[in-house]
């Protein structure tokens, strides 16, 4: 393991053990309509972004943002699936937001390396919304890991790269959400590329040792796998990862 990989698998790490505290707020669950007419119109079926088709669009993407950024998920008006499809949500836009901003980029890895101080470009801190400033790292681990006991947002989460989950060209909704994270699992999982499966030797993304405990919460990796697996893996399979591919997940 490098020395990107492991300062990645100890910032997961220790930033999964401290949330972010849920915040006060009156905000209503918001309307994700702009999102999903942004995805259909820049992200193909494969998960391939048109980056300079959102930057052409800013108009409607920041007036997403600015959605997003004045409405601060809370218990009191927001149930259980309007929370996690708004993180969702705002995770993967305000990813696309970050590669945008310093596009061209060959990776999203690189636009940390121009910023002073700053570990990784999942650390910089340009998320606000309403009155909190997060970071991308804040939002996977410190909410969405932390709130939320659902292994399957990491086929949904974004990092902009070839070995990545594909960005969903439509966005996430509440009322589709047991549809949707359960086809990023069916789609991921048994995608050659991501994975390469037979039932006796795994070779599978690096995504499944970086959250290795969120997988075996409740059994081993193999019987998760299984869940969603074209083919059925013996738990004696070898096992190994594949390489990763941080290139930008450009059309």
């Amino acid at each position: 393991m490098n020395k990107w990989f492991l300062f990645l698998w100890i910032s997961f790490f220790f930033t999964s053990c401290f949330a972010i505290e849920k915040k006060d707020s009156e905000s209503k669950p918001i309307n994700h309509e702009i999102w999903n007419s942004l995805l259909s119109k820049y992200v193909n079926k494969l998960g391939m972004v048109n980056y300079k088709g959102f930057i052409a669009d800013s108009n409607q993407f920041n007036q997403y943002l600015k959605l997003l950024g004045t409405n601060h998920p809370n218990d009191k008006n927001w149930n259980e699936k309007e929370q996690l499809a708004y993180w969702i949500n705002a995770y993967n836009a305000f990813t696309v937001r970050l590669i945008v901003r310093n596009y061209p980029t060959e990776s999203i890895r690189d636009i940390a390396g121009a910023i002073p101080f700053i570990n990784s470009s999942w650390d910089i801190k340009f998320i606000k919304i309403e009155n909190e400033v997060y970071d991308l790292n804040n939002i996977e681990h410190g909410i969405i890991r932390e709130y939320f006991n659902e292994p399957r947002i990491h086929f949904a989460l974004v990092c902009g790269a070839v070995s990545c989950p594909p960005l969903r060209n439509e966005a996430y909704l509440p009322e589709k959400l047991e549809s949707q994270l359960k086809e990023q699992a069916i789609k991921f999982i048994n995608n050659p590329k991501k994975n390469k499966i037979t039932k006796t030797e795994i070779e599978i993304s690096k995504i499944f040792m970086w959250y290795k405990g969120d997988f075996e919460h409740q059994s081993s990796l193999i019987d998760y796998l299984n869940l969603y697996s074209e083919i059925k893996i013996d738990q004696t399979a070898s096992k190994s990862h594949l390489d990763y591919n941080w290139r930008l997940n450009e059309q």
